[in-house]
């Protein structure tokens, strides 16, 4: 079983979105706090904040702790001598608590609807202190807190909330927290949750006390309830978030700890804004942990970072993207900096379209990326570096049993051999073992190879009329890879210099004009668009349009 865990989205749904969209896996978790502020501005935030705080000095001057902040303003609008001051600014805070309320509860519909993109796996939802308790909201069916599922063997369950006072959210709608310092474990609410389900998978948003917990300048803020649990059951996985600082894992006591800091971006204390991305990718065998890849994805790629697998009862750490991963350890950006550009209309288009058809992915289209990540690693003894990019059905994401695969291979042969896929012996020997692998499971073509080594030479060389180079670039805009670490470096260095890259594409638009013309790519649309239409799916209008402007066809002509 896979199962993909990110936490602290802090309302990044367009990554939780990509993040369904580029990955596989059985289970996906996607951890508090979900919500980043309960408006649609920062000016009503700001405002509510302001007010809160206010209201939050008052009721500690007057002793009433025990209450929240919206009952103690319900509560001072009824005393008959409030000053006019204070009734107007009671009245304004109640009003922005019942617009925050509603705000949430369209913003978890938004969510709930990506969610609905992948219906074929399961994806729980666990609240963070920046959430509303999901039981009032759309993600009530998915909502992990204080609920358990059976998934194969594995019983997961979780625990939302943290134990802290969130500033800017209402105190009255978040999860409260029963599992605190200083609640005894015959009191706690977790930890009897905890015991009466037995789970072997716990999702938290607070962390375990000692484990990834560490805050400075306080110390360790974790729960020590969760930790006696996990100390003293058979709990294979525990998986938390909330210390953004504190990420990574540790295994204590047979309990395999995982924080992968925040999906979302984040905003400092001293107002620096570091990129988010992050998640664990899990493999569980014969109820352990197998496998364990840190990835992040950003701007629609999933870079692999480091993996983890034991060796002789220990955890060893491979590190795979030394750029990323070292920059994670020391805060810095490297994604974010990257200069943002647009691709030749051709290309933009593509992905429009392609990403509405992705939105109805099918479970054949998963299981053929999944093959074939298997298949690079039964063959990578024998061929270090080898990638792929799939075209057609797969890329889009409605394969059926029907259907074949077609790809374009990635490899570093010697600059000596023929750039010509029916000549070269690197190519030619990468199929066979791609063929014998699959073992006629799937039929599958090879259009193209491209030799890396070649690439990179262009790059350094800023070759833009190499023909090599313009492939390569043509196929990373519009494809979707398997093994992506292998070419992730080149595209690194491409994205470098933009200017380069903008330059290359440029070069391939005839070239490109001239593919998506042909008469099989304008067969693939409709049959496309027939297997939606099978499932009761119209096409759109305006993606119809977007179809045409593409395929350069009439506005009247059929697709």
């Amino acid at each position: 079983m896979r199962i993909i865990y990110c936490t602290d989205v802090h309302g990044a749904f367009e990554r939780v979105r990509e993040l369904l969209y580029e990955t596989i896996a059985d289970v996906y978790i996607i951890s508090g706090d979900l919500l980043d502020i309960p408006f649609y501005n920062m000016d009503s935030a700001i405002r509510y904040y302001e007010l809160q705080l206010y209201f939050n000095t008052m009721r500690k001057q007057m002793g009433r702790d025990d209450i929240t902040v919206e009952d103690f303003v319900d509560e001072l609008m009824d005393m008959p001598h409030i000053t006019e001051e204070v009734a107007e600014l009671g009245a304004k805070y109640q009003q922005y608590t019942i617009r925050a309320r509603r705000v949430m509860q369209q913003k978890y519909k938004v969510l709930a609807n990506i969610f609905s993109f992948k219906p074929q796996v399961h994806i729980f939802a666990l609240p963070g202190n920046y959430d509303m308790d999901l039981k009032y909201t759309s993600l009530h069916d998915r909502d992990l807190h204080l609920h358990w599922y059976q998934v194969d063997e594995a019983v997961i369950a979780g625990y939302g909330g943290a134990d802290t006072f969130t500033a800017g959210i209402p105190q009255k709608y978040v999860v409260p927290y029963k599992a605190g310092i200083g609640i005894d474990d015959r009191k706690n609410e977790m930890y009897n949750f905890f015991k009466a389900v037995r789970p072997t998978i716990i999702a938290t948003h607070q962390p375990a006390h000692g484990v990834l917990d560490w805050l400075a300048p306080v110390g360790p803020t974790g729960s020590p309830a969760l930790r006696t649990y996990c100390d003293n059951n058979p709990v294979i996985l525990c998986l938390t978030g909330h210390i953004h600082g504190s990420w990574g894992m540790q295994e204590v006591e047979n309990t395999l700890y995982l924080n992968p800091s925040p999906l979302g971006d984040i905003t400092t204390v001293h107002h620096d804004v570091l990129e988010g991305g992050f998640f664990y990718q899990i493999e569980l065998q014969d109820y352990t942990v197998a496998h364990v890849l840190y990835r992040k994805i950003y701007n629609e790629r999933v870079y692999d970072l480091a993996e983890y697998a034991k060796k002789n009862g220990k955890w060893v750490e491979t590190v795979i993207d030394d750029i990323r991963f070292n920059a994670k350890k020391k805060l810095l950006n490297v994604d974010m900096n990257v200069q943002q550009y647009s691709h030749i209309p051709e290309i933009e288009l593509f992905k429009e379209i392609k990403n509405f058809f992705r939105m109805f992915q099918t479970e054949e289209s998963e299981l053929r990326m999944e093959k074939l990540e298997e298949i690079v690693k039964r063959v990578e003894p024998a061929i270090e570096d080898i990638a792929m990019d799939v075209l057609g059905s797969v890329n889009v994401g409605l394969s059926q049993p029907s259907s074949d695969i077609d790809m374009v291979l990635y490899l570093r042969c010697d600059f000596e051999c023929p750039d010509h896929l029916l000549t070269c012996d690197c190519c030619k020997n990468a199929a066979l073992l791609i063929g014998n692998a699959l073992q006629d499971e799937y039929k599958f073509e090879v259009l193209d190879c491209i030799n890396l080594n070649e690439v990179e030479k262009d790059i350094k060389e800023k070759n833009y009329e190499s023909e090599t180079l313009q492939r390569f670039v043509a196929y990373r805009s519009i494809c979707r890879p398997i093994n992506y670490r292998v070419i992730a470096p080149l595209e690194d260095m491409l994205n470098a210099d933009i200017e380069f890259r903008k330059e290359v594409e440029g070069s391939i638009r005839s070239y490109f004009r001239i593919f998506v013309t042909t008469s099989q790519h304008v067969r693939s649309f409709k049959k496309y668009e027939s297997r939606l239409k099978s499932v009761g799916i119209r096409l759109p209008d305006s993606i119809r349009r977007k179809i045409l402007q593409y395929l350069q066809s009439d506005e009247d002509k059929e697709i």
